[in-house]
């Protein structure tokens, strides 16, 4: 456990097609520490199936949940963020915790959350390289690197960098 985050509250998005090892990895690395995390999807007690078939539920829906009940945002990879920065409840509380400053962790696809939701501007980031041209875009500067940190800012690209995803997380998290 964590001194410095212990008991700090973390919100992880799900839904369909999320990948699996970019959700359950940094939950159960947060839950390690001592944060606690909120699972929430579209709707609430749904089971979503991850690409490779490991299911998650919805712990509560995004829509009933406010920026001001968290510490931090968790945005796994996959397909999910297509998905899910189509509704404005997903991109409100995105944007809501990026402008209280707080930590939001994006991996792979993640940031395509980010980019709906306009946070992205200025910002350095890394993603899958599929998302490149997205993130420059909208005005950010990526870097292929295995985590990138830019203020309360972290984000990496692929499964292969949980390990620093997570540690360069819980750095964010325990200055903040």
């Amino acid at each position: 456990m964590d001194k410095n985050v212990n008991g700090k509250r973390i919100l992880i998005f799900v839904g369909d097609d999320y990948e699996d090892m970019e959700l359950q990895y940094p939950k159960y690395r947060m839950l390690e520490a001592g944060c606690k995390i909120v699972v929430a999807g579209l709707e609430k007690d749904v089971v979503h199936k991850g690409k490779h078939g490991y299911p998650q539920v919805s712990e509560a829906a995004i829509r009933d949940l406010s920026a001001n009940d968290f510490d931090g945002l968790i945005v796994p990879g996959g397909w999910m963020p297509d998905k899910l920065r189509r509704y404005e409840e997903v991109k409100r509380i995105t944007r809501e915790i990026a402008e209280q400053g707080k930590p939001i962790a994006s991996i792979c696809h993640g940031p395509w959350i980010d980019i709906s939701a306009g946070i992205v501007k200025g910002i350095q980031y890394t993603s899958t390289p599929g998302l490149t041209d997205d993130l420059r875009n909208a005005g950010a500067i990526w870097h292929d690197e295995p985590v990138v940190i830019d203020g309360n800012r972290v984000s990496s690209r692929r499964p292969d960098d949980l390990p620093a995803f997570c540690a360069a997380y819980l750095r964010v998290l325990e200055e903040n």
